[in-house]
Protein backbone atom coordinates (compact mmCIF):
# COMPACT_ATOMS: atom_id res chain seq x y z
CA UNK A 1 0.00 0.00 0.00
CA UNK A 2 1.49 3.31 -1.10
CA UNK A 3 1.37 6.39 1.08
CA UNK A 4 -0.39 9.38 -0.41
CA UNK A 5 1.55 12.01 1.48
CA UNK A 6 5.12 10.87 1.79
CA UNK A 7 7.34 12.97 4.06
CA UNK A 8 9.99 15.05 2.37
CA UNK A 9 13.23 16.75 3.39
CA UNK A 10 11.52 20.04 4.31
CA UNK A 11 9.76 18.50 7.30
CA UNK A 12 6.23 18.04 5.94
CA UNK A 13 4.75 14.89 7.38
CA UNK A 14 1.00 14.91 6.84
CA UNK A 15 -1.67 17.00 5.13
CA UNK A 16 -5.44 16.70 5.45
CA UNK A 17 -5.94 18.10 1.93
CA UNK A 18 -6.60 15.12 -0.40
CA UNK A 19 -5.17 17.03 -3.40
CA UNK A 20 -1.96 18.09 -1.64
CA UNK A 21 1.28 17.35 -3.48
CA UNK A 22 4.81 18.35 -2.57
CA UNK A 23 6.15 20.90 -5.01
CA UNK A 24 9.75 20.64 -6.02
CA UNK A 25 11.74 23.83 -5.65
CA UNK A 26 13.35 24.91 -8.89
CA UNK A 27 16.40 26.82 -7.79
CA UNK A 28 18.54 28.13 -10.59
CA UNK A 29 22.26 27.72 -10.14
CA UNK A 30 23.74 30.98 -8.97
CA UNK A 31 26.38 32.26 -11.31
CA UNK A 32 29.66 33.34 -9.81
CA UNK A 33 30.40 37.02 -10.16
CA UNK A 34 33.72 38.19 -11.50
CA UNK A 35 36.35 38.73 -8.79
CA UNK A 36 36.30 42.50 -9.34
CA UNK A 37 32.55 42.60 -8.55
CA UNK A 38 32.66 40.47 -5.40
CA UNK A 39 32.04 42.24 -2.07
CA UNK A 40 34.00 40.20 0.44
CA UNK A 41 34.27 40.91 4.17
CA UNK A 42 37.10 39.53 6.28
CA UNK A 43 36.70 39.29 10.05
CA UNK A 44 38.14 37.56 13.07
CA UNK A 45 35.79 35.31 15.02
CA UNK A 46 36.15 33.36 18.26
CA UNK A 47 32.50 32.52 19.04
CA UNK A 48 31.80 28.93 20.00
CA UNK A 49 35.27 27.81 19.02
CA UNK A 50 36.68 27.13 22.50
CA UNK A 51 38.70 30.35 22.47
CA UNK A 52 40.38 29.60 19.16
CA UNK A 53 40.36 32.39 16.61
CA UNK A 54 39.42 31.92 12.96
CA UNK A 55 39.32 34.24 9.98
CA UNK A 56 35.94 34.34 8.22
CA UNK A 57 35.53 35.33 4.58
CA UNK A 58 31.89 36.27 3.95
CA UNK A 59 29.92 37.87 1.15
CA UNK A 60 30.95 35.52 -1.68
CA UNK A 61 28.22 35.30 -4.31
CA UNK A 62 28.49 32.28 -6.54
CA UNK A 63 28.32 28.52 -6.63
CA UNK A 64 29.35 26.27 -3.77
CA UNK A 65 32.06 24.70 -5.92
CA UNK A 66 33.66 28.10 -6.57
CA UNK A 67 33.51 28.93 -2.86
CA UNK A 68 35.16 25.58 -2.07
CA UNK A 69 37.92 26.40 -4.57
CA UNK A 70 38.43 29.85 -3.02
CA UNK A 71 38.60 28.33 0.46
CA UNK A 72 41.10 25.72 -0.67
CA UNK A 73 43.33 28.35 -2.29
CA UNK A 74 43.21 30.56 0.81
CA UNK A 75 44.08 27.64 3.09
CA UNK A 76 46.96 26.72 0.82
CA UNK A 77 48.29 30.29 0.71
CA UNK A 78 48.04 30.78 4.48
CA UNK A 79 49.44 27.34 5.25
CA UNK A 80 46.65 26.52 7.69
CA UNK A 81 43.54 24.43 7.88
CA UNK A 82 39.96 25.49 7.55
CA UNK A 83 36.66 24.70 5.91
CA UNK A 84 33.74 26.11 3.96
CA UNK A 85 30.36 26.13 5.72
CA UNK A 86 27.14 28.11 5.33
CA UNK A 87 28.51 30.31 2.56
CA UNK A 88 31.62 31.28 4.55
CA UNK A 89 35.24 30.32 4.11
CA UNK A 90 36.81 29.60 7.51
CA UNK A 91 40.59 29.87 7.86
CA UNK A 92 42.21 28.82 11.14
CA UNK A 93 44.03 31.52 13.09
CA UNK A 94 44.30 35.27 12.67
CA UNK A 95 45.13 35.38 8.95
CA UNK A 96 43.28 38.59 8.06
CA UNK A 97 46.28 40.42 6.60
CA UNK A 98 47.37 37.45 4.47
CA UNK A 99 43.83 36.83 3.23
CA UNK A 100 43.29 40.47 2.24
CA UNK A 101 46.69 40.57 0.52
CA UNK A 102 45.97 37.39 -1.47
CA UNK A 103 42.45 38.48 -2.46
CA UNK A 104 43.67 41.87 -3.73
CA UNK A 105 46.48 40.14 -5.63
CA UNK A 106 43.91 37.86 -7.31
CA UNK A 107 41.84 40.84 -8.48
CA UNK A 108 39.02 40.89 -5.92
CA UNK A 109 37.87 44.52 -5.90
CA UNK A 110 35.83 45.27 -2.78
CA UNK A 111 37.64 43.56 0.12
CA UNK A 112 37.26 45.01 3.62
CA UNK A 113 38.48 43.93 7.02
CA UNK A 114 35.69 44.26 9.58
Amino acid sequence: MSKKNKPDTRGFVYSTDPGFRFEEENTAAAETLLPAKQKLRIRLDTRQRAGKSVTLVTGFSGTEADLETLGKQLKNYCGTGGSVKDGEAIIQGDQRDKVVQWLLKQGYGDVKKV
